[in-house]
């Protein structure tokens, strides 16, 4: 099955979540309307949503409390973004300018406690303890994270178990509560329990995911990815790209990447590059992301074969396979 496939698959609950997000961001203060809509309609690639639709499905659920848990997964996604990009310095985000560029670091923090708070709002609407539970539960971890990755900034002697520590927290997490909401809908609606596989599948997929992000920081072109190349690097981010590449490079070549971490410095960054190539560490990268993916396939073997579930296999294939 092809990533356009699975588009097609999902496109009419697509449709509803979309729907869905466009009448909940609507506010009564100006700037929160223009500011939503800027960063909702900037693209992006809408994994957590998609998985909660398909993984609904799969799981054999028929209502539309899928619709809302999808679009409220989107908007704690949204949320978290417009506070990275202050935290980050980022003015650039999807190839576009950031919020916080256009309209301000103060409008961009603000809004986005607003979609963080509307996306609450949305989750009391599905009248659903463990699916509070759940998601309450993944939007503090996501915030541990962040704070985690913070304090790793600048740090060159970050290791491996911690920085997956981090994105498991930051990014994997959320993907794990996409799946495991629709296992709780499926279950609550009296279908058959499959919580547990899909919340695993969605915690490897999201690993995988952020793995190929860190790959990407340093072999896509700004056009491809929506922001500047090497960005990781500038913001001081040791990312497993760079802790692989200090352990296998020489004692110079680790001394490069350390000095560029601490000063968040990307002026010798074709250098690092060099370094990151001899030593194959985004082949390293890549190598931990397909083995992740194949544990997120792993874990749908129980559910009823369907195309929902094909769909999914195709996901975490296309995680480890784009090249943007």
């Amino acid at each position: 099955m092809s990533i356009e496939a699975v588009q097609a698959l999902a496109k009419r609950d697509f449709t509803a979540v979309n729907q869905k997000i466009l009448t909940a961001l609507h506010s009564d203060v100006v700037l929160i309307n223009q500011v939503g809509q800027y960063i909702v309609s900037s693209g992006g690639k809408r994994l957590r949503p998609l998985i909660t639709l398909l993984a609904a499905r799969a799981a054999g659920y028929e209502g539309e409390g899928h619709i809302t848990a999808a679009a409220l997964i989107e908007f704690i996604h949204t949320a978290t973004l417009l506070h990275d990009d202050v935290v980050d310095h980022s003015d650039m985000r999807r190839g576009r300018e950031t919020a916080n560029e256009l309209w301000g670091n103060e409008a961009a923090v603000l809004v986005g406690d607003f979609i963080y708070t509307r996306s609450f709002q949305m989750m009391v609407s599905l009248d659903s303890m463990p699916i509070m539970r759940i998601l309450s539960d993944a939007t503090n971890v996501i915030a541990e994270g962040e704070v985690m990755q913070l304090m790793n900034i600048g740090d060159p002697d970050t290791t491996e178990e911690n920085y997956m520590n981090v994105i498991y927290s930051k990014t994997a997490r959320l993907f794990e509560a996409a799946g495991a909401v629709a296992g709780i809908l499926t279950r609550e609606a009296g279908g058959d329990d499959f919580e547990k596989e899909l919340a695993t599948y969605g915690m490897y997929l999201g690993t995988a995911f952020q793995l190929i992000d860190d790959i990407l920081d340093y072999t896509a072109t700004a056009a491809e990815m929506g922001k500047n190349t090497g960005d990781d690097l500038a913001e001081g981010k040791p990312t497993l790209p760079l802790i692989y590449a200090m352990r296998a490079g020489t004692e110079e070549d680790a001394a490069l990447i350390q000095d560029a971490l601490v000063n968040a410095d990307i002026s010798k960054l074709d250098a690092i590059l060099a370094v990151i190539e001899k030593t194959k560490s985004l082949d390293y990268t890549h190598q931990v992301a397909v083995a992740q993916a194949k544990l997120a396939i792993e874990a749908l073997r129980r559910l009823p074969e369907s195309p929902y579930k094909e769909a999914l296999k195709t996901l975490a294939n296309y995680a480890v396979e784009r090249k943007f």
